[in-house]
């Protein structure tokens, strides 16, 4: 999973990608300081992992991880070149998902670009350089199609979907807001366009504000994010930045402290994981505990295809625990299977969070 950290310059894109990355981005009062985008791997956190390893005592241990790309601060006029333009537009095609920083604080030592906190003012910036580098994309797509109706009416169906689509984003709005039926859904999302990426809006607070109530500005970016369905998440980057310093047992001390439950990492994570509607299954071993991720309604043939194509392609069935179940039996399989917890499932089992799966299969 790729997710792309954008924002206009000067709002904590690079210091909250330094904080959850250990990257070591370069990070600075003036815009553009990132110039070309900065990619960390990040392990996504699952206690379930470390104790399935504990109790199998396996020699390797292996967590599910996420890439966070640190893409250069937008300005008006990107899609026509503005800043470094375009090359930015294109780092956030090859996302899955956007993390869209937000300045939601105040502090005269940090420069805004445009002179003024406003946040919904700031994402409607980038927004509408997305919206523009889809119009340009919509265009070229409605002409090709419109020319090859000619010779194959079944594209008119297609031809009108383009259009629908270009006429609402048209109005101001990313794609990603618009009613569409599964048919259709699929397929404006195999157009890869920018705005209809699904979106996290990071909301970037001052340490004061971290554990409190909303202030007037995260509120203000509730709103906007509710009327196109993303997600918000309120993070401090430099509450973020103290945190990566610390070893795992200070770091919750200090998160303890400030009254905060969740580091802005696993906010993140959590929110990615549901935007993207994933989940993890698990396999665990002497030899090796791993966690999978896998897209939400799987089914168990797909799933052993991530470990392995010849699982895919050999499938016989799913030996399948509930991590829940086999912790309720102690860890122990043979309690579980006396409980009659350990299930033998075929190819249309749909593979579930949480799943401990040994495949068998025959190639």
């Amino acid at each position: 999973m790729k997710l792309g950290i954008v924002g206009l310059p000067n709002v904590g894109k690079s210091t909250l990608f330094n904080a959850i990355t250990k990257a070591g981005a370069e990070a600075a009062n003036y815009p553009f300081c990132t110039i070309e985008p900065n990619v960390g791997v990040v392990t996504v956190p699952d206690e379930r992992v470390k104790t399935l390893s504990e109790i199998y005592q396996s020699k390797k241990t292996i967590y599910t991880t996420i890439e966070f790309c640190d893409i250069a601060g937008l300005v008006k006029g990107a899609s026509k070149g503005e800043g470094l333009g375009n090359k930015f537009l294109g780092h956030i095609r090859e996302v899955e998902a956007i993390v869209h920083v937000v300045r939601c604080f105040e502090d005269g030592n940090v420069v805004h670009v445009d002179g003024k906190i406003d946040p919904v003012s700031d994402i409607e910036v980038i927004n509408m350089e997305l919206i523009l580098s889809d119009m340009e994309v919509l265009e070229r797509r409605i002409q090709k199609t419109a020319k090859n109706l000619k010779g194959d009416k079944s594209l008119q169906k297609e031809l009108d979907l383009l259009k629908r689509v270009a006429e609402f984003i048209g109005g101001g709005t990313s794609a990603r807001a618009m009613d569409l039926d599964e048919e259709e859904a699929e397929f404006v999302k195999s157009l890869n366009l920018l705005s209809y990426k699904p979106v996290i809006y990071a909301a970037n607070v001052s340490e004061e504000d971290a554990a409190g109530e909303d202030n007037e500005y995260v509120r203000a970016v509730r709103e906007y994010a509710e009327k196109e369905g993303s997600q918000v998440v309120v993070i401090c980057a430099r509450v973020e930045a103290e945190l990566s310093e610390l070893e795992d047992d200070e770091r919750e001390m200090f998160l303890e402290e400030l009254g905060i439950s969740q580091s802005g990492l696993e906010k993140l994570i959590h929110s990615s994981y549901a935007l993207l509607d994933l989940i993890s299954f698990l396999t665990t071993g002497e030899d090796e505990t791993r966690a999978w991720t896998i897209r939400r309604g799987t089914k168990a043939p797909q799933a052993a295809g991530k470990i392995h194509t010849d699982f895919e392609k050999g499938f016989i069935r799913a030996e399948t625990i509930s991590y829940d179940k086999l912790m309720e039996a102690g860890g122990k399989v043979s309690a579980a299977k006396e409980h009659g917890w350990l299930r033998s499932e075929g190819k249309e089992y749909v593979v579930q969070d949480g799943d401990i799966c040994h495949f068998l299969f025959n190639v």
